[in-house]
């Protein structure tokens, strides 16, 4: 059987192997991309050497000025030539990504490794779009896979992306009518037209709109982020972690003094004490200097690591729990999935929770620090006092994550669909915006259930104040104070949102460069 058409000259199709793939009998049902995953000669570099030859000179075509090396302006002349047309930036990202010694040049090893890691990335691409794993992509399949990522879009703008795959391009993949007249794409074209070409929308999505891993605002309920095929096969996925632990502890550190600030009028704020953000800090200054702005902030820092590693641990888990073996999961998998392992992590780390409120509350001299304060609350109220408003932190876990999700992904969903014409990646700016507008939006909804926590944490600590149940403290709050007693310490807490997700938001973008995060 002669091998598929391909969209591109013979010089650039024939640096892929020219064997025809396996083909199985129709009853069997195995498909195309199946084989081509599991036969190195199924299309992919197979490295013979009459395949050699062939990249010898295709890379001689490339190299314009005959140095021994392809740079920008070699490939854009030459490309070109072949009838292939790409911006200046994707130029550019293509040096980049194939530039190991760093010269801002691709020599013809780093060409051939290049083009070897591209195809494994595309092949990987593929198959992530190939649902029904028979070797062709078409417009429901283009359909489900944005649907999964938060992305909606209409029949029509999928069979747009199938006939050409990225807007602006004159050359493109085309899509071919099959016997039950719907456009396909198959692999040879699929590869073909990505040939040469840096960048896969689908994974890019994953990879520019990360959220829980970038930003911490101090409450770390928020549904984790996915992580690419590539990403978790590299390790890559640890050095997001660890750049977003790193992030978190300072930014923690800088919005301290709003976070006990926001602690105390939850506590001791009411309609007889009606504590202000001024009369807050001045208190804080004169019973503890400036030192006692930070109380409590050691205990929220150590935190971060245990409570990331296990919810991240956690979520992958209950992935494979449910059965999912996509790169990616819906929207309602997602926060089923992140809401399990907030609860698992939270549960692991709520004695921390506890101790952390204590040291924000307490006064000059009566805990000599963290395990001096832990050993004072285990032998005056025993064990239960490290799980004091449990159940409404757990209760509270639905509402952020739910709600900071579909904000979220709200906002993701109507910047692709307006603005991503040419590239998933949305900019500091917009990253920043909708990691801030669905943090607020879920604090918001959460906060009287982390009012209600805080002060079921604190009671032992304040004399005289009552050992309440969750429904009972909700009653007398209402009672005593309104519905607005529900909101206390809301406006240090939104103080501190946008300083928290700048902050974190710099320093894990200089983290993941230390840590050499290159998936993005």
């Amino acid at each position: 059987m002669s091998r598929p058409r391909t969209l591109v000259s013979p010089l650039l199709s024939g640096v892929f192997c020219q064997c025809d793939p396996p083909h199985f009998a129709h009853e069997a049902q195995q498909s195309r991309a199946a084989a081509l995953a599991a036969d190195p000669c199924g299309g992919a570099l197979c490295g013979g050497p009459e395949h050699e030859r062939r990249l010898q000179i295709l890379f001689q075509e490339l190299d314009v000025n005959k140095d021994g090396a392809i740079c920008i302006n070699d490939l854009a002349v030459g490309l070109k030539r072949l009838g292939v047309h790409r911006t200046e930036l994707e130029l550019r990202k293509i040096v980049k990504a194939g530039d190991k010694d760093q010269d801002g040049q691709l020599d013809f090893e780093e060409f051939v490794h290049y083009l070897r890691d591209h195809e494994k990335k595309l092949r990987l691409v593929f198959r992530s779009l190939d649902k029904k794993n028979d070797g062709r992509i078409d417009a429901q399949e283009i359909m489900q896979s944005l649907r999964d990522l938060g992305v909606n879009i209409s029949e029509q703008q999928a069979e747009k992306i199938l006939k050409r795959i990225r807007t602006g391009h004159r050359w493109g993949p085309v899509a071919h009518m099959d016997k039950n007249g719907t456009m396909t794409i198959d692999w040879n074209e699929w590869r073909d037209y990505h040939l040469l070409h840096p960048a896969e929308n689908i994974p890019e999505i994953i990879l520019y709109w990360k959220h829980s891993t970038i930003f911490d605002v101090g409450e770390n309920l928020i549904v984790p982020d996915e992580f690419t095929v590539e990403e978790i096969q590299t390790g890559m996925w640890w050095r997001h972690l660890v750049a977003g632990g790193g992030a978190g502890a300072v930014s923690r550190t800088c919005t301290a003094p709003l976070d006990r600030l926001k602690v105390l009028m939850q506590v001791h704020a009411s309609r007889s004490n009606n504590m202000s953000i001024v009369g807050g800090f001045t208190h804080m200054l004169r019973e503890g200097g400036w030192r006692s702005l930070w109380r409590g902030n050691g205990i929220n820092v150590i935190k971060i690591g245990p409570e990331s590693a296990i919810k991240f641990m956690a979520y992958e888990q209950i992935k494979r729990f449910i059965g999912s073996d996509q790169e990616t999961l819906g929207i309602h998998e997602r926060l089923v999935a992140g809401s399990l392992a907030g609860v698992i992590a939270q549960s692991s780390i709520y004695p921390m929770e506890v101790l952390k409120t204590r040291m924000a509350l307490r006064k000059t001299g009566q805990y000599q620090g963290m395990l001096d304060c832990g050993k004072k609350m285990l032998l005056k109220e025993g064990v239960s006092a490290f799980y004091k408003g449990y159940v409404p932190n757990m209760l509270g876990i639905i509402p952020y994550a739910g709600i900071d999700l579909a904000v979220y992904e709200t906002l993701k969903n109507a910047w692709l669909q307006r603005y991503a014409t040419s590239s998933a990646d949305p900019g500091v700016f917009v990253l920043l915006a909708c990691g801030t507008i669905s943090s607020t939006c879920g604090q918001l909804a959460s906060y009287p259930l982390a009012l209600v926590r805080t002060r079921m944490q604190a009671q032992a600590s304040v004399e005289g104040a009552p050992q309440s149940s969750m429904s009972n403290l909700f009653k007398h709050i209402i009672k005593t104070e309104g519905a607005f007693g529900l909101y206390r310490g809301l406006a240090p807490n939104f103080m501190k949102v946008i300083p928290a997700v700048s902050i974190s938001y710099v320093v894990y973008e200089n983290l993941k460069l230390t840590l050499g995060v290159t998936s993005r």
